[in-house]
């Protein structure tokens, strides 16, 4: 079967190198950008195809005549196209679970350490010539809730705990062997001086927190979220910031990505922003693109 992987940048390219094997399936790597109507063209006549974070809409996968599998680098397809239609148009979508826990984890701690001290804001008014320092808040001996104690949630749990924070914990299944207490949703939300989401999105947690969960956050609030802009209503999460509710927000994913300069989220100061790099190492990276390579190979037998 003939695979292309559809979007490889130069920085997974150079991974790609290094993992891919010669008893490994051929694969033919595009990576030239191309605008998303442009899909069918890009895929032709190839059975496979590996998709880095391509937007893939149910129409145009349509137009793919030989395609059969699509495997996604990473455990999101469902922020790029509407996994149940494209299957239903007999093409298997696989996702990539577990290759990357430590740095998405490591980068939600980032993202808390950065949004507790204003870390962004102080950096951006130094270069334009302002010296002034802000008052931040420290973490030994606040409260975490992790909103989703998975590989990535207990990862966070972790290194938190590790640092003298007191974690607790919310998944919508029961985690005997979690580590941490597991507590009503309503209670983590009262309780938490940060809260983290780790859920994996889809039809039931889209838009899990809405404007009724963030009035019951504590005020002056820290959110990181590293797991998908979906799961968070935006327009109640810009009055929150706005209002100050939530004091802060560190975000490492967006409903619409790359995120526009324009978005209202751009610019408000209480923001950290990263771009979608949470998953974003060489280690996870190998795992990644090794798993993927894996999955090609499983197909085709």
């Amino acid at each position: 079967m003939k695979t292309i992987f559809i979007d490889c940048n130069a920085q997974l390219g150079a991974v790609w190198q290094r993992v891919h094997g010669p008893d490994d399936p051929p694969v033919t790597i595009n990576t030239v950008p191309f605008e998303k109507n442009e899909l069918p063209r890009v895929i032709g006549d190839h059975e496979i195809a590996i998709d880095d974070h391509s937007y893939m809409p149910t129409d145009l996968v349509r137009q793919c005549k030989s395609l059969k599998h699509i495997v996604f680098l990473g455990t999101g397809a469902a922020s790029y196209m509407t996994v149940p239609e494209i299957e239903a148009l007999g093409v298997k979508v696989h996702t990539i679970k577990g290759y990357g826990d430590t740095a998405v984890a490591e980068q939600t701690i980032a993202l808390m350490m950065a949004a507790c001290r204003d870390l962004a804001r102080m950096d951006r008014a130094i270069r334009a010539g302002t010296w002034q320092p802000l008052e931040g808040m420290q973490v030994l001996g606040k409260t975490l809730g992790v909103i989703g104690l998975g590989g990535i949630g207990a990862e966070v749990a972790r290194i938190a705990k590790g640092m003298g924070m007191n974690v607790i914990a919310w998944n919508r299944s029961p985690r005997p062997d979690a580590g941490v207490p597991m507590v009503a949703l309503d209670e983590l939300l009262q309780k938490s001086d940060v809260v983290s989401l780790n859920l994996v999105l889809n039809d039931e947690t889209r838009g899990f927190i809405d404007r009724a969960r963030i009035a019951r956050m504590k005020p002056g609030v820290i959110l990181v979220n590293t797991a998908r802009g979906a799961l968070v209503d935006e327009a109640a999460l810009l009055e929150a910031l706005k209002s100050g509710h939530i004091r802060h927000a560190g975000l490492d994913v967006f409903h619409n990505e790359p995120l526009k300069a324009n978005n209202p989220i751009a610019r408000l100061d209480n923001v950290t922003l990263a771009a979608h790099a949470a998953f974003r190492t060489l280690e996870a990276s190998m795992t990644l693109l090794r798993r993927a390579i894996d999955i090609v190979k499983k197909v085709q037998t």
